[in-house]
């Protein structure tokens, strides 16, 4: 067999791998040789396993890391640019990746569980919009975080929804504007990521932090984590009501019941999720 017969069967790894440790799901972008780029492929696995988790209840809490040394270089630029071959020049399919993409970072935001980035290289464009659309991120020192579109004439516009919901917006701007990167300490700084830990630690400790999460209610997680997105987009007044109204929802669980009377009684609740 030769060298080329050789290369040419042996089988691809997968693009995605998915790891259950205790309670926690653990998908590794799978792509080093290509950065971990968000190609057509990959951004489909993503949102297919994001939607087979979200009714396994056996997984409390997600965590989202990559191999290789970057985490995501964002779209797969050398995939879109094979299709401006087409008899549009691409239009339908750049419409077609850049809605799949935005309904797959939109999966992670809505996901009723959970999800912390474990970001242990760089993460441009649309790999730092998947780190912003995250719940929780773990960086390591050596992480870096940038949306580099306009130095390619590309404004990194999808990106900048995620990013705007996480830094404030002067942040948000020059980084959009100048496309330069940020180091991990800076990304802490401004609040794109929750801690800066030690290369190489930084998916065990995502793991770590995910698992605190999972200790909790499920169900209190749940509605928690759904309000909080849903108020920030409203106004004061209107972000209290409905606030009020998930309060009054919440006490009426039977979770609510039991970690109260945990409380008193000075115990350690025993969650039925509901």
């Amino acid at each position: 067999m030769t060298g080329q017969t050789a290369r040419a069967t042996t089988p691809q790894s997968p693009i995605l791998l998915l790891e259950t440790i205790d309670s926690i799901a653990l998908l590794t972008l799978n792509r080093p040789q290509a950065r971990n780029s968000l190609s057509e492929g990959l951004i489909g696995e993503l949102h297919a396993a994001l939607d087979k988790i979200r009714d396994d209840k056996n997984v409390r809490a997600v965590v989202i890391a990559a191999n290789g040394p970057a985490f995501s270089a964002g779209h797969d630029i050398k995939e879109l640019t094979a299709r401006r071959s087409d008899a549009d020049r691409g239009r339908a399919y750049f419409a077609q990746i850049m809605n799949a993409c935005s309904a797959m970072m939109q999966a992670v935001v809505h996901l009723p569980k959970p999800v912390v980035a474990a970001v242990q290289g760089i993460a441009t464009a649309a790999g730092c919009q998947l780190v912003a659309s995250c719940d929780l991120a773990v960086a390591s020192k050596a992480a870096g975080f940038a949306t580099p579109g306009v130095d390619i004439g590309l404004f990194c516009s999808t990106p900048m929804v995620a990013l705007s919901r996480n830094v404030p917006r002067k942040q948000a701007m020059e980084m959009l504007l100048t496309g330069e990167p940020i180091s991990a300490s800076r990304a802490l700084d401004i609040g794109l990521v929750n801690r800066v830990v030690a290369a190489g630690a930084e998916r065990d400790a995502a793991i770590e932090l995910a698992k605190k999460v999972a200790l909790k209610s499920a169900y209190a997680v749940k509605l928690g984590k759904t309000a909080f997105y849903r108020q920030a987009e409203m106004s004061l007044a209107d972000a209290y009501r409905y606030a009020a109204e998930i309060m009054t929802e919440n006490m009426m669980a039977r979770d609510a019941a039991e970690g109260i009377g945990a409380f008193i009684e000075k115990r350690e609740p025993k969650w039925q999720d509901r």
